[in-house]
Formats: C-alpha cells, sequence, structure tokens
C-alpha cells in the first residue's frame, strides 16, 4: 500500500491541548439531538425525498419527541425550499419544536434561506463556510483574513435579517466547515467574533457547531480539540457547543460520545448514520448507548421497527441486518455457547423478577450477550435465538420452549442437539422453530404411535382393582397382553415384560404444554429396554395416555438401535 502519500493528522493541524479532562468525565445526561436526514442525509441520497417523503419523516422525528430538525437548504433546491414554506403554511408545528435551515455564506442565498422561513414561529439559521487551508485556499481562493473578513460580512446579513422576521423568534448558528482540519486558534478567532457580533447571551445563545467534516483521526484528537473550544470560547455561557460527526474512519459514533465528554452540549447527526461517504453520525446508536447505560436518551425508541420502516422508505436505503439496535440479527444467537448463556440469563432474570414482586418488564436487565432488553425497543423474543449448525443444545431448547411449551429435561438436550445438528449440517440452513419441533416430533413422538414400528399399541385400558394396585389390558401387535403394578404406568411396563420386553424407566418428567384445562401434557422417558437405553416422548390431553406413549416410543426406538 502506498502510505507514504499520507500524512498523520498531527502533521495536517496542531492540537494544542495537553492537560486533557474529558478521559475522566462519564457521560450523565443526553445532550441536544439535532438528526439532519432531511438536509444532510438527504443530500446523499441518489434520489432525494419529495415533500411526502419528507413530511413523513419529519413527522417520526416529532414522534419521537426531537426539539430541533434540520429541515433544509432551501436555497440548494426548489423542492427544499417548498418544504420550508409547506411547515411555514401548515400550522402543524409544535410550540416546542425548532426548524433549522441550512445556508451557505452568500448574500443571495441567505435572503432566499429567510424568505422561506416567513412565518415560521421559531426557526434557525445555520449559516457554514469551509475553513481548512486546503478548502480556505484551494476551493474558496482566500487568506485567513480574507475569509474572516467573507464571513463576518454574511454573518451580519444573517443578524440584520433575523433582527427584521416577523412571525417569532430566529436562532442563530455557524459551522466552520472542515472544523477539524482548520487552525484552532483561526476556528476560535472567527466564532469569537460572531459570538460577539450576534450579541449571544445566556437567554440568546449562538450555536457553534465544530464539524468533523471528513474523519481523519481517531477520536480522542477530536476530543482534543473540542475541549480546547469548550475551554476557550468567549462568553462560553451563551455558547451552546454543537458536533457534527462524519464516519469516513468508522468511528463516528466514538467521536460524538468523546465530544460530549469534553464539553459538547448538542449533536447533529442521521437515524441510523445516512449521509455523504460513510455518512453522518448515527444518532439511533447514540440514543441506545445512553440508554444501555441506563442515561435517558430523551428520546422515543420504543418501536425501533417502525422507526427503521420510515427511514428506510424515505431514504429508499436498506439498513443493515447488524446494525446495531435495530438490524434483523442484532438480538440473535446462532453461537450453542451464546445460547445456553441467554436461555439461562432469562431463566434468571425471570426467576428474580419474581422474587422481586415486580414485572420482568421493570426488573433490572442483566442477560448474557444482550445489552438491552429487545422489548425495550418493541422486539419480542422469538427471534433472540436461532439455530443452525453452529448451535447447541441451549439454543434448540428454548426455541422448543417458547414456541411449543416443551421443557426438555437437562439430559434430553444434548441427544436431541445432536439430532439437530446433523439435519442442519446436512442441509446447510437454518432450522426455524417449526422445522426443530418438526424433527422434534418425528424422532420421539412418532415412535410412540408409529403403526409400523416394533411394537405397536392397539385397545388398552387400566384400573384400579385394589388400593395402591392397578392392573393394564393392552393390545401390542396384535397380541393382548396383562399387568398388574403399584401404578397405571407401571402395570403397562409388566404387560409389556408379558410380551417379552424388559423395560426400566430411568428417567421420568411430566408438565402441561400450557395453562389451562384443556392443556396437553407431554411425558419424557429415559428407559432401558432390553440393555439399550433410548428416550421416548408421548404428548395427550391424558398425562396417563402421555406416559404409555413415552414408555413406548422408548420401546420402539431402542428397537431401531439393536437393529442397526
Amino acid at each position: 500500500m502506498p502510505s507514504h502519500r499520507y500524512r498523520s493528522a498531527y502533521e495536517k493541524v496542531s492540537v494544542p491541548l495537553t492537560d486533557r479532562a474529558w478521559p475522566t468525565a462519564r457521560l450523565t445526561r443526553a445532550p441536544l439531538w439535532v438528526p439532519v436526514d432531511l438536509r444532510d442525509g438527504n443530500q446523499a441520497l441518489a434520489e432525494p425525498m419529495d415533500t411526502a417523503r419528507k413530511s413523513e419523516m419529519f413527522a417520526l422525528m416529532l414522534a419521537m419527541g426531537y426539539k430541533e430538525i434540520e429541515v433544509g437548504y432551501p436555497s440548494a433546491s426548489q423542492t427544499d425550499y417548498d418544504f420550508v414554506r409547506h411547515l411555514a403554511t401548515s400550522d402543524t408545528l409544535p410550540e416546542d419544536v425548532t426548524v433549522v435551515v441550512f445556508t451557505p455564506a452568500k448574500p443571495d442565498l441567505i435572503e432566499r434561506t429567510f424568505a422561506s422561513i416567513e412565518g415560521l414561529p421559531r426557526a434557525m439559521v445555520h449559516m457554514y463556510t469551509a475553513t481548512a487551508p486546503t478548502w480556505r485556499e484551494v476551493v474558496l481562493g482566500y487568506d485567513r483574513d480574507g475569509l474572516r473578513e467573507l464571513i463576518t460580512r454574511n454573518a451580519a446579513l444573517v443578524g440584520r435579517l433575523a433582527d427584521r422576521h416577523r412571525a417569532g423568534t430566529v436562532r442563530l448558528q455557524f459551522s466552520p466547515e472542515v472544523f477539524n482540519l482548520t487552525e484552532p486558534d483561526y476556528v476560535l478567532e472567527v466564532c469569537d467574533s460572531l459570538t460577539e457580533l450576534w450579541d449571544a447571551s445566556p437567554d440568546r445563545p449562538v450555536v457553534h457547531n465544530l464539524p468533523a467534516t471528513v474523519e481523519i483521526a481517531s477520536p480522542n484528537v477530536y476530543a482534543d480539540q473540542i475541549e480546547y473550544m469548550h475551554r476557550n470560547l468567549a462568553r462560553r455561557d451563551a455558547v451552546i457547543l454543537s458536533v457534527h460527526p462524519h464516519n469516513d474512519r468508522g468511528t463516528g459514533v466514538a467521536c460524538a460520545e468523546l465530544a460530549v465528554l469534553a464539553g459538547a452540549q448538542r449533536v447533529e447527526g442521521c437515524l441510523f448514520g445516512n449521509g455523504e461517504r460513510t455518512g453522518n453520525v448515527d444518532l439511533v446508536t447514540l440514543g441506545l448507548n445512553l440508554h444501555a447505560q441506563g442515561v435517558d436518551p430523551m428520546i422515543d425508541f420504543s418501536d425501533i421497527d417502525e422507526i427503521r420502516r420510515v427511514v428506510e422508505h424515505c431514504n429508499r436505503l436498506p439498513v443493515h441486518i447488524r446494525h446495531p439496535y435495530v438490524g434483523d440479527l442484532v438480538y440473535t444467537a446462532f453461537s450453542g455457547t451464546h445460547q445456553d448463556a441467554i436461555k439461562k440469563g432469562m431463566t434468571h432474570h425471570a426467576a428474580a423478577a419474581a422474587a422481586a414482586g415486580v414485572p420482568e418488564r421493570e426488573h433490572p436487565w442483566n442477560v448474557p450477550y444482550l445489552p438491552i432488553d429487545p422489548a425495550d425497543v418493541g422486539r419480542g423474543y422469538e427471534a433472540v435465538i436461532r439455530v443452525n449448525s453452529q448451535s447447541g443444545k441451549g439454543g434448540v431448547s428454548y426455541l422448543l420452549q417458547t414456541e411449543y411449551g416443551l421443557d426438555l429435561p437437562r439430559a434430553l438436550q444434548p441427544e436431541f442437539s445432536a439430532v439437530v445438528q446433523r439435519a442442519t449440517d446436512a442441509s446447510g440452513t437454518e432450522a426455524s422453530a417449526g422445522d426443530l419441533f418438526a424433527l422434534f416430533h418425528a424422532t420421539y413422538l412418532d415412535p410412540g404411535t408409529d403403526p409400523d414400528g416394533a411394537v405397536v399399541l392397539g385397545p388398552w385400558s387400566t384400573n384400579e382393582i385394589a388400593p395402591g394396585e392397578h392392573e393394564c389390558v393392552c393390545v401390542l401387535s396384535a397380541v393382548e397382553y396383562r399387568g398388574r403394578g403399584n401404578g397405571p404406568l407401571s402395570a403397562f411396563i409388566r404387560a409389556l415384560a408379558e410380551a417379552g420386553l424388559k423395560v426400566d424407566v430411568l428417567t421420568y418428567a411430566e408438565h402441561a404444554v400450557d395453562s389451562g384445562l384443556d392443556s396437553a401434557a407431554v411425558c419424557y422417558a429415559e428407559c432401558r429396554v432390553d440393555g439399550e437405553v433410548s428416550w421416548g416422548v408421548g404428548m395427550d390431553t391424558s398425562v396417563l395416555a402421555a406416559s404409555v406413549r413415552a414408555v413406548l416410543s422408548a420401546v420402539n426406538r431402542a428397537a431401531v438401535v439393536a437393529s442397526s
């Protein structure tokens, strides 16, 4: 790789901070969130949103609880201008929501931007100019002084137009684009001059937004840059320090989190991280990262699948199946060890909640491999464990229990897991819960009712002939046999002995499949049949019938093994 062509971030920009405070800081509350999907995210779409799709996403953001929403670049396209006008004239904007519009530092475009917000009761005008040396000198053709004069001149126009706005308050925001590659002293000089020009005060703060427009360093460098600004900005109590990380190095989320530790109060990003190149920082991941640490993100993510549906529809882009918190597979375990840990964790969680006398949804969450309860974001548990050739007994038994009410005895679990693994190895595909039940039925339940089995059970009955003594009369492979025992099942086993089959029950378990009087019962019997150990399972609304079928299943399965 021709790595010699590239310079370290430390060679591109000075980072004067050395006595860092951010490494020992903690995230204890949510910053101000500003989704920019309708502007920055929209610019990155091959097919930009029309008014209908913008309206749908805007409504989603309102429902989620965002209070500042950047809605467009009205001087860049008629569609964006029309959408801002739609908001201004529809009289549907909630009283606590501020619309943000974006403009470059050019007089005609600034004036058109203000024309678009005429009638809006609350708006923020966001002016930007690229300030990094390469952008400043190569793209714009200015030196430091010349660019500062251009910014100041256009910022003064923004201030005058904001003062004339008749409908309501207009707040002001400035972004020195490519902040992370700009000399820190120059950014500080420009930002402080605009704080003074716009006469910012604690009750009328200005927003200075510091973008990592093209991510070029590890997140600690961005944190150092933000902390330098946080410490040195003039009128700090009159400034809302905002960040806008991109994801070129794949660390946009980390950049945002460290920036907040370093003093940032506001974060701009997109739902699920859409944006130019590798995208903007992902606001959903940031918010749910806080949630997973016990900090309220102040945004409602309780129906994550509906949020994803709307965003995918509006962006016409899919969300990856491994995307944090929302992807189809992020709460799913295929690995056997993971499945076993999750199954045990879920069982422990339910028991702990019951012991504490609180609903499971309210009890502290501590389940292995699941950083949050899927139910918090509207997910069920049916997809938490899925089975393929990598899976183990824990996952198989979990699915049979949750989907079909079968609580397999611990000793049976590894045996059936091996059956499943052979099937999935052969098919090379995932086994659904339905596939598992069909395989379980064929392996353990069918032998108890198989008309072609080694032993076929015909009509049978039991009755108590004396206190503590039962008799079973049954037809086995067309021949009638009788047996007596201290219970109905032992009487049946004695009848089998009369037919020449020596059966000892080694392990026995039973349970109802569901609640209610009409629930089926399932019985599990591990038997030694003429020296061959075999499991059998029976199911019936009668516990006795289920137990008889379980023993007969073990007998027929042992016969198959003995003959092979």
